[in-house]
Parts: structure tokens; C-alpha cells; sequence
């Protein structure tokens, strides 16, 4: 039996034997002055009294003391199991000083490295890689959820455990990797101070995984009362387990004739459950596999087969986070029915499972100017109603279980709302007042075709972040307003004319602005004194089928400023560019730039003459913090805000 399998598969009882305390006596005898153990180590086999006397000898060394591969954490609750029964002080001690062990390995910031004393490498990177800092929270969880079994500790030490414990948590939320603006999972291991991913071996790179992801996901889904950043870092790392997972794939080993391993393959197949790459591109979540080379490739059988066949390159155990789900969300999250209801985190469910069937209702029943951030989540379905925001609805997140199968519509439009000129602006499905609002993983669509003026999104606010949501329509789609600043981020948002219009300041960042018909993208009225206006930055600009007259804007007011920067502009964009809208002051009073596009749509030749390209000096005032220049935050920047 291997040594961790005594650990985890004997039965309780044994652990009352001689036999364990012998094993304990051995385990004593590995533990390193440091407090720590080595890790790979069979510590149940029989030792020699030359083995014996080597271990004193290697104590002083403090050599190899780790969390790796289960090391310390599985020796700790070996001893405790035994400690039950046999209550040396020699068990106590070594716990206690394996408790402070790896109290004193954690970093200021909550990560732990992989062995401690630190050693030089990339062993001194917090380390999620085998469920290292797992298995370390996990243990001290365990601590804190039984202390009656753990009487001998003081109240300071379950004062630091706690402490430790917290630490532990905020590092893996402050860790989870975001991608175009969004909060995907976790690589193996983080740079101690960057926080960012890092390489380890050769064939570790940098990368995010589909196996340690799942257990550091599991651990967060096993806290009561978790937080809204706990909430939030499990609902966006089970939307891309579910955006990454391999269905009818399968990874099995190939055996010669006498039984020997031949080689291991991915195959298709129908009939089996989905699997997970162990490492993802960090950019576009493709697989990828490495050799000893280092070299990344597109598939297995591109590496050598000996990393081939001794690694562990796919894993099923998301599948285990998605299965928990559900019951997570209904019972730690949101069971109101028992607890009573929590003000700051609602749920809407159609199926009569959450706190509301309507959003509507759920925001109405929110706090007015709250001191915290309110929460709603919105599980899968598609809603028909009118929705708004109000003034006095600050901090507020609407949140979609999933960005396309969540969806909000209605089918108001200009002469249905019959109210004279300015029934535009009556016209949306959602109408968003309140300053500090998140939106996420949502569908919001006007259904009413082309009709005329019809919003889908109407914000009116200040400090306003979209995230990861489709927006939906054909003329006016989205209306970004007010005098405040707009953060739009991996989004996609369609139309026909100026389906992107307003005098807000909103920065667009990844996202896919997609034309249904020759005509314009744009239209800003910017406000005369406001320094930015809409600023679009790696965007994709796409287009249905045989369209080939798409302006990139036109000025709805004279002081129009949109500015396209570093995106992908498709051949539907005429060559011109831009559009006066029979306005000839705004030639010289709007402001229409370009720096360093891409694409069949991109060419400057033709270009109006007054519109700007802009130099690489002025580029770089295109920042985040430059462009929302008048926000004010106490703590991080709003559009940070998850």
C-alpha cells in the first residue's frame, strides 16, 4: 500500500493499533527541524537503525521541506489520526511544530512556495501545481471546523490559522488570471510578486489549468457564507470550465502485446464524459502540449513520448465543479428559505428556485444607496421584460449565469412608444441610472427588427463597467449617455445605424462590433469640453454577408470624438471612413481618429481629410486611467471593481 493511501483509506479504527504508532514514531523521525517533511517518501516502510540514525542527521539539514505532492499537510493529519489514540507529546510537538511550519512559509500576500526554507527556482512561486496550497488550506479549513479535536492548541494559534486561512483565500482571488478583461481560472503556479502566471519545468509554461483550477474551485465552493468576490471567482471559473471543456474526447493508453505501454492518444468518440486540457493558452484557452524542449505544441503527438506517456496531459475533474453547482448556488449561496434573506445577494430563477422570478422585482427589492456591493444572480432563461436601474440603486451587479443563455428582451420601439421626438429614449429593454453598476454574462436585446430607433441598453450613469455581454438590436442598440465614464469589455454589440450613440465617455476593449446593414457604427454627441468620447481598443469590427458601405461613425453633434485604436477593421468599412452627417462644422470641431488598425478596412489612403491619425506620443494617453480621469475611487479604480 502506498504511504498515502495508509494516510487516507485506513480504516479509523487501524490508527488505534501498535502498528500506527509505530509508523507515527518513523514520521516523527522524517519531520525536519523546520517543521517540514520531504516529500515522495514511503514513511510506513520499516527503517534500520542506519536509517534511523541518517534521519537525526538530515533533522539539522532542513533539506526538502515542502508542500509538493501532499508533503507535511498528509504527515500532519497522519500524526493527528493517530494523536487521537496515542496522545504522546512527541505527536503534539510534531504537530505543532508542522503547524508553524507552514504558518511561517506563507508569503505576506497568502501564497505559499513549494518548499520552504526557500529554494532558488521556481520553487518560489506560489504554488497551486498538485494541489499544493490546496491541500495547506484545506488542512487549516479542517483545523478551524474541528477545533474540539485540536485542544491542544492555544487560542493564538487558531487566531493565525484563521488569519492564514484568510490570507490564503484573498491570494487565490487575486490570482485568478483575467483574460480580455475577464476572470477566467488559475495557473499552476504564480509569481510571488507579480502574482502573474509563471514557468516552471521546461514543459510547465505558462498556462491556465484545467486540473488545479477545479480543486482550488471546490475549495472556495466548501466556504459558509462566502463573500460576493468568492460568489463572483466561482461563477466565472465554472462559465470557463463550461467554455473549455472537450466533449467526445478521450485520452487513453495504447499496450503492446506483453502488456507494456505502447503510447497514450486523444481520440473521438460519443459516447464518454467531457475532459479538460491540463494546460490552456492563456489568451484564446486552446491546448497545448510540451516536451523537455520547451517547446509549445498543438497537439500530443507532437511531443516526444516520453513526456507523452509520463504526464498527467487531461483531466475530468472540472466536471466534478460543474455537477456541484447548482446545489452550491441553491444551498450556500442563496437558501434564503432558510437563512431569510440576504439584502446584498439575490437570486432570479424563472423556476421558482431563487429569491425572484422577475429581475425587476429583485432590484426594486434591493437597498436603497447601500454601503455594500449588491449582488444579483441571474440563472438561465430568457426574460421578457422592461428593465431600469434607478438613481438610487448604486453598486449594484446584475450577473447572468451564462452570457448566452441568460437573456433579457423587449420589443419597444420609437412609434410603438408614440411619445412625440424623444420616444428613442423610451424605447430600451434596459435603462441603467444608477452609478456603479456591473453588468455580466447577459443577453440584453431589443426584439422589435428594424423599425426604426428601438435601444437594447440605455446607461445613463457614472463608473458603468459591461462585461462579457451581448448586446442586441438594430438602430440605436446601445445608447451610452450621461456625463459619467462607461467601461464596455469582451462584448459583442450589433446593428444596423449609429448603434453605438451617446455623449458618455465609454471605453470599448475586445469586443466584436458587428454591422447588419450599409450604413454607420457610431454616432457620439460629445459633450463640447469632455477630452475623450468613445474610444474603441482591439475591437473587432465585422459585418453580414455582402456588405461593403459601413462608416465608422458620423456626429450626431458637432463635438462628436471617436477614436479606434489597435482593431480589425473589415472590408465592409468604406474607405472613407467617416461621415460629416451634413454637418459642416463638425469637420472641424469633432474629433475622428485612427492609430495602428488592422485589416481590409484599415487602408488611410482614402480617408476624409479631416479626420486624425494619431502619433505613437499621443497613443500612449489612451490609458484607462487617462480616459476615466474623473473618476474618483477610495480603493482600486471602479473599472477594476470584478
Amino acid at each position: 500500500m502506498k504511504w498515502k493511501n495508509v494516510i487516507f483509506k485506513s480504516e479509523s479504527a487501524w490508527f488505534g493499533t501498535k502498528e500506527a504508532s509505530e509508523i507515527a514514531d518513523q514520521v516523527v523521525l522524517y519531520q525536519r527541524n523546520s517543521g517540514g517533511w520531504p516529500k515522495n517518501i514511503e514513511m510506513h516502510h520499516a527503517l534500520t537503525n542506519d536509517d534511523k540514525k541518517k534521519l537525526e542527521q538530515l533533522k539539522t539539514e532542513n533539506k526538502g521541506s515542502t508542500i509538493d505532492n501532499g508533503a507535511t499537510t498528509q504527515e500532519l493529519i497522519f500524526l493527528h489520526k493517530v494523536y487521537a489514540h496515542f496522545p504522546k507529546e512527541s505527536y503534539k510537538k510534531a504537530i505543532i511544530s508542522g503547524l508553524n511550519y507552514l504558518l511561517e512559509a506563507q508569503y505576506q500576500n497568502g501564497g505559499w512556495p513549494q518548499f520552504y526554507p526557500l529554494q532558488k527556482g521556481y520553487y518560489t512561486h506560489i504554488t497551486y501545481n498538485d494541489d499544493a496550497m490546496v491541500n495547506v488550506l484545506k488542512f487549516l479549513q479542517d483545523i478551524t471546523n474541528h477545533k474540539d479535536q485540536y485542544a491542544f492548541l492555544t487560542e493564538t494559534h487558531f487566531q493565525n490559522i484563521q488569519t492564514a486561512f484568510d490570507k490564503g483565500i484573498n491570494c487565490i482571488l487575486a490570482t485568478q488570471y483575467k483574460q480580455n478583461g475577464l476572470l477566467t481560472a488559475w495557473c499552476a503556479q504564480h509569481d510571488e510578486n507579480t502574482l502573474e502566471p509563471a514557468k516552471a519545468r521546461a514543459y510547465e509554461l505558462p498556462s491556465l489549468s484545467g486540473y488545479e483550477s477545479a480543486n482550488i474551485v471546490l475549495l472556495l465552493m466548501s466556504l459558509e457564507n462566502p463573500s460576493y468576490e468568492v460568489i463572483n471567482a466561482v461563477n466565472h471559473a465554472v462559465y470557463w470550465f463550461q467554455n473549455t471543456q472537450l466533449p467526445k474526447t478521450k485520452f487513453e493508453a495504447v499496450y503492446a502485446e506483453d502488456g507494456s505501454l505502447k503510447d497514450k492518444i486523444v481520440v473521438q468518440t460519443k459516447e464518454v464524459n467531457p475532459i479538460w486540457a491540463r494546460f490552456m493558452d492563456l489568451q484564446t484557452n486552446a491546448p497545448f502540449f510540451c516536451g523537455r524542449d520547451g517547446v509549445k505544441k498543438d497537439s500530443l503527438s507532437q511531443i516526444d513520448w516520453e513526456r507523452r506517456t509520463g504526464y498527467a496531459w487531461y483531466t475530468n475533474l472540472p466536471e466534478k465543479v460543474l455537477v456541484k453547482y447548482d446545489n452550491w448556488l441553491k444551498n450556500k449561496v442563496l437558501n434564503t428559505k432558510e437563512k431569510g434573506k440576504n439584502q446584498f445577494q439575490k437570486v432570479v430563477a424563472q423556476d421558482g428556485s431563487g429569491d425572484y422570478k422577475s429581475i425587476q422585482d429583485a432590484i426594486d427589492d434591493s437597498p436603497s444607496f447601500p454601503y455594500e456591493r449588491v449582488t444579483i444572480l441571474i440563472k438561465n432563461g430568457v426574460y421578457k421584460e422592461k428593465i431600469k436601474v434607478y438613481e438610487w440603486n448604486p453598486n449594484i451587479t446584475l450577473v447572468g449565469e451564462s452570457r448566452e443563455q441568460t437573456i433579457i428582451y423587449f420589443d419597444d420601439y420609437f412609434d410603438k412608444i408614440n411619445l412625440g421626438r424623444n420616444s428613442t429614449f423610451h424605447s430600451y429593454t434596459m435603462l441603467v441610472e444608477a452609478d456603479d453598476t456591473v453588468l455580466k454574462n447577459l443577453t440584453i436585446a431589443n426584439t422589435s427588427g428594424e423599425v426604426g430607433q428601438a435601444i437594447a441598453l440605455s446607461v445613463t450613469s457614472n463608473r458603468v463597467k459591461v462585461v462579457n455581454c451581448n448586446l442586441l438590436g438594430n438602430q440605436d442598440t446601445l445608447y451610452a449617455s450621461g456625463n459619467g465614464n462607461q467601461l464596455y469589455s469582451n462584448c459583442y454589440i450589433e446593428g444596423t445605424t449609429d448603434f453605438i450613440f451617446g455623449n458618455a465617455t465609454a471605453l470599448f476593449e475586445n469586443c466584436e462590433i458587428h454591422s447588419k446593414s450599409n450604413s454607420f457604427v457610431t454616432a457620439a454627441s460629445t459633450d463640447k469640453d469632455a477630452k475623450f468620447g468613445f474610444v474603441f481598443q482591439n475591437c473587432k469590427l465585422t459585418a453580414d454577408e455582402n456588405l461593403h458601405k459601413v462608416y465608422l461613425g458620423r456626429p450626431w453633434r458637432i463635438y462628436a470624438k471617436t477614436v479606434f485604436m489597435n482593431c480589425t477593421l473589415g472590408s465592409h468599412i468604406l474607405p472613407e471612413g467617416w461621415n460629416n452627417w451634413s454637418k459642416p462644422d463638425a469637420e472641424k470641431e469633432s474629433f475622428y481618429a485612427e492609430y495602428q488598425n488592422s485589416g481590409p478596412g484599415s487602408d488611410l489612403k482614402n480617408r476624409v481629410e479631416w479626420a486624425h491619425q494619431l502619433s505613437a506620443k499621443e497613443a500612449k494617453k489612451y490609458t484607462k486611467e487617462t480616459i476615466f480621469s474623473e473618476s474618483k475611487s477610495i480603493n482600486k479604480p471602479w473599472f477594476q471593481i470584478d
